[in-house]
């Protein structure tokens, strides 16, 4: 990670901090907590209040129901105008507008999985996010895992795999699409039996990489 990253990365966590020790609400509604997700996983999570309740919100996301997108980019404004230069990359224009009172909304699409909704969304973040130094964005894999099997009175191995994997695209754009089990990788505490015993599992499995490519992941078993 550059220098200059993880200099406003630690500037940006100690302002956001501060803004959430204060006890007015007002105060701690002033921050964007999308734009805290995205400061603090491409950091890695470091250890700090407000990247504690930007993970915590993450998390709380992904938890049923419905399952929502981790990361929600388009309500972070990356395109505010300011009157001093801008930055010299998108990734530091962060760090000056974590905590502008701003108000994005966008409408999350309904995609209905058996048993359970999927939150989609077709909005985008408001500038060009396509360069490498976003690839940590569309890292963020969110596999919905609906498992079954059992071995009937005949013999036969019957399964029921309606597993659903959610992936952000170039621009942040957030959307589901059908899976199974074979491709939720090993992080995950599925553990499908080699023989057709009966096993069953749900839960939500999240996984990403941040800036430097560090590898991390969460699951919600329900």
């Amino acid at each position: 990670m550059y220098p200059a990253f993880k200099h406003r990365l630690l500037t940006a966590s100690l302002a956001l901090a501060a803004a959430l020790g204060t006890p007015p609400p007002a105060v701690a509604q002033s921050y964007q907590i999308d734009c805290a997700i995205l400061l603090c996983l491409a950091g890695g999570w470091p250890a700090s209040v407000p990247c504690a309740r930007a993970r915590a919100e993450f998390i709380r996301r992904i938890t049923p129901w419905p399952v929502e997108p981790p990361l929600q980019i388009w309500r972070c404004p990356m395109g505010a105008s300011f009157d001093r230069p801008m930055p010299v990359s998108p990734m530091e224009r962060l760090y000056d507008i974590a905590f502008r009172e701003e108000h994005h909304t966008a409408e999350l699409g309904q995609s209905i999985a058996p048993g359970v909704t999927l939150a989609q969304a077709k909005e985008r973040a408001d500038i060009d996010i396509s360069d490498d130094a976003f690839d940590f964005v569309r890292s963020i894999r969110v596999y919905h895992i609906q498992f079954s099997q059992h071995q009937n009175r005949d013999g036969d191995c019957i399964r029921s795999d309606a597993t659903r994997l959610g992936s952000y695209g170039l621009q942040g754009e957030y959307a589901w699409a059908r899976s199974s089990v074979a491709a939720v990788p090993e992080a995950s505490n599925l553990a499908v039996p080699a023989y057709c015993g009966s096993y069953s599992w749900r839960s939500v499995f999240v996984d990403w990489r941040d800036h430097a490519g560090n590898y991390g992941s969460e699951e919600v078993r329900y």
